[in-house]
């Protein structure tokens, strides 16, 4: 054998020796992953919460013996291909045929919550990061943007908690939401384009913004899942705004500072692009979407696997304050655009 042959053999046989030891901790993942999805489609509830909740019992996994690693990757590799393929949802003549108003009242709540969250994090005693992300879940799209932006927040001890937690948080409130903001438009005798709008200009969670909007009607439901995709197209800048915004705490060893752009956002731009064009055949766009959800599903269970129970109770009432403060802000403004635009 040849001294090349030699080493590519040698690096397949590296490769392949990295991926089995990577085995053990993403079938962990993946197994959370599916038994979230049983009892979500047997006994109702958000799939991501189940990942979460069944995933922490399995702490001990991500802290040492042969699953460490594979999980350390299902919560972030994992995790960056689902958020990418959530621009698989998304076309650009979907969100022009919202029209202005939706679109300058969804652009107002967004950016009016996440300047929010900063600003009362830093009232309330909290890091300027934890109001960033927590707002940025509660504005954009609940957990998917909670990961997203995380990404891009500067490291610190208790980074990850702060992570899960508004993980938590959001998807526990969306849930609540999906519940009672329909009993909240009828009451206000809104019709189905002005319910459609409040679902899918507030709730947090794709999943449930379509359960709240197809329970009033079809029509509520199709504005609330287009008004919801716009949000969830504001990722992309939201997160690249937020890089920017941190890049002086993000700054490389030599001292230069940098501007962490993850190549999950450029996936995310084209696959919504591709999409625009027309290019994915239906059952791929199916395909990537599915996908995308399972990705996202098992890198919630992997970062369940990594979250400590005692240190999450450790965040506070003041926290738990933040988050439904910042959700009750968003609720009151678009109520408001709404009625002052009725």
């Amino acid at each position: 054998m040849t001294a090349t042959g030699g080493t590519r053999a040698g690096g397949l046989r590296g490769r392949l020796a990295g991926l089995a030891e990577l085995f053990p901790g993403l079938l962990v993942a993946i197994i959370v992953a599916l038994a979230a999805t049983f009892l979500s489609e047997h006994y109702g509830g958000p799939v991501m919460l189940f990942a979460l909740l069944l995933g922490m019992p399995l702490y001990f996994l991500s802290q040492e013996g042969r699953c460490a690693k594979g999980i350390q990757v299902a919560s972030k590799q994992v995790l960056r291909v689902g958020v990418a393929l959530l621009g698989a949802r998304i076309t650009a003549s979907a969100i022009a045929e919202l029209g202005l108003a939706p679109i300058v009242i969804v652009l107002v709540a967004v950016v009016s919550t996440i300047l929010l969250g900063g600003l009362l994090a830093r009232r309330l005693g909290l890091s300027r990061q934890f109001g960033t992300l927590t707002a940025g879940a509660t504005a954009i799209c609940g957990a998917s943007a909670a990961l997203a932006i995380s990404s891009v927040l500067p490291k610190h001890p208790r980074h990850e908690r702060d992570t899960i937690f508004a993980v938590v948080g959001v998807t526990t409130l969306s849930t609540l939401a999906m519940i009672f903001y329909p009993l909240l438009t009828a009451a206000l005798g809104f019709d189905d384009v002005q319910a459609g709008l409040l679902f899918g200009g507030t709730i947090h969670d794709v999943a449930q913004v379509v359960g709240a909007g197809y329970a009033v009607s079809v029509e509520a439901g199709d504005v609330a899942t287009v008004t919801k995709l716009l949000r969830v197209a504001l990722l992309v800048p939201t997160v690249l705004a937020i890089a920017f915004l941190y890049r002086a705490e993000l700054k490389a060893e030599g001292g230069r500072a940098r501007l962490p752009v993850p190549g999950f956002l450029f996936g995310f731009i084209a696959l919504v692009a591709i999409n625009s064009l027309g290019l994915l055949p239906a059952p791929v766009q199916g395909g990537l979407q599915d996908l995308s959800r399972w990705c996202l599903v098992t890198a919630i269970a992997a970062l369940g696997m990594k979250t400590s129970i005692k240190a999450l109770l450790q965040v506070g009432g003041r926290a738990v304050a933040l988050i439904v403060v910042e959700t009750l802000f968003m609720l009151g403004l678009v109520l408001a655009l709404l009625l002052a635009v009725a």
